[in-house]
């Protein structure tokens, strides 16, 4: 039986069919045969031509299955390429894996009774070491997708991200050769590792409050105070340094869970914060909210961020690779870090390629990133959610 072999690539210009050609076929040549599966990660201004990309990559690289999304930017072994214009590529051999590929419609959502769902993917609650999920955010609400799954799919890890897109016109996921209306799921089965890390780039301020009073989006209350104050409490928390940076950069986080003595970085999913009124004392944020959830402020931090993605790399090579090395690694990033947040760019996938040289990677810069916290799938803001395959 052949090994698993994976490798990967990037190409960084307008579309050429000549250049698109040549780097599939120089793919197909180091995989030393066709690949099961292969990825790709196009830049949004490749939209108009994705059809034209896929079908070259199809052909020119024997892919029998090829899934490609759009995004912000693109990377591949530890270089970045954000708003730049071109693709990234991740070819894989597995002998022991099937990888079974479900276009899903914004229709199909209307269902959430798991066993409809089984139906729908052709997959049952076990079958699947784990899934790949792009989505069209335009299209698909992605929270109420990833509640489906997890009851679908109880304690299977699912990694991805959103097509991005400066439009809905730039944003577009393809199966094979076609565009697909909602988004691609697949199904990994039989022997094959898959670890998922997922690292915030922001860090919980101030306190921890119970949620008292709230509307749908809008936060009144925490505790026995205003949304508003706690707030304002948070920044004060923060040392004079900070506070001169933390203009645009202060976010809500609510808590996975209830259940925790203490709530560290990585216990809450990060959500905007949309507007605040000191006379109200209210507080719009990016996601619906219900009393009785735990929810701290959050600070976006280059600092934190870097030192969380590393530490959690460095604990996922001593748990699961000391003996048995990484395949490939998949990234999703989100569109909020690379320059913007750390001020150079290649600093994530850098530290993967550091942490696990010569290791193939690719990935994108999505609109929200998709990983786990626990036994649970989640939809991430400033994130960065590291699929390994082993």
């Amino acid at each position: 039986m052949d090994a698993p072999r994976a490798v990967s690539a990037a190409y960084s210009g307008s579309f050429s069919e000549s250049a698109s050609r040549a780097l599939a076929e120089e793919l197909r040549s180091k995989l030393g045969g066709d690949p099961q599966l292969a990825l790709v990660f196009a830049s949004s201004s490749y939209a108009p031509y994705l059809a034209d990309l896929c079908e070259v990559l199809t052909i020119y690289g024997h892919a029998p299955l090829l899934v490609a999304v759009t995004g912000q930017g693109f990377l591949a072994e530890g270089a970045e390429f954000e708003a730049e214009e071109g693709f990234s590529m991740l070819g894989l051999r597995h002998p022991a894996m099937k990888a079974i590929p479900i276009a899903f419609t914004p229709e199909a959502l209307e269902t959430e009774e798991p066993t409809a769902w089984h139906g729908i993917t052709g997959v049952g609650p076990a079958e699947a070491a784990g899934w790949i999920l792009f989505a069209n955010p335009h299209l698909v609400p992605v929270e109420r997708l990833l509640r489906i799954w997890n009851r679908a799919y109880p304690g299977i890890p699912a990694w991805g991200g959103l097509a991005g897109g400066a439009s809905e016109g730039e944003t577009a996921v393809f199966l094979d050769r076609k565009p697909v209306e909602g988004g691609v799921a697949i199904a990994l089965q039989g022997e094959i590792g898959f670890h998922i890390v997922v690292s915030q780039g922001c860090r919980p301020i101030g306190d921890p409050y119970t949620v008292t009073g709230a509307d749908r989006n809008i936060l009144y209350t925490l505790g026995s105070g205003s949304a508003y104050q706690a707030l304002a409490n948070a920044f004060e928390s923060l040392s004079e340094r900070e506070r001169e940076k933390a203009h645009g950069h202060i976010f809500v986080g609510l808590a996975v869970s209830e259940y925790r003595d203490e709530f560290r970085q990585g216990d809450f999913l990060v959500r905007n914060i949309l507007g605040a009124d000191p006379s109200s004392g209210a507080v719009a944020v990016g996601a619906l909210v219900r009393v009785g959830q735990t929810l701290q402020y959050q600070l976006r931090d280059p600092e934190s961020a870097e030192r969380s993605l590393r530490k959690l790399l460095q604990a996922e090579k001593i748990e699961f690779f000391l003996e048995r090395p990484p395949l490939a690694a998949l990234v999703s990033l989100c569109a909020g870090r690379g320059k913007g947040l750390f001020g150079v760019a290649g600093r994530d996938a850098g530290m993967i390629q550091e942490l696990f040289p010569q290791l193939p990677a690719a990935g994108f810069f999505a609109n929200g990133e998709i990983g786990p916290v626990g036994k649970l799938n989640y939809l991430h803001g400033y994130s960065a959610s590291v699929l390994f395959l082993s």
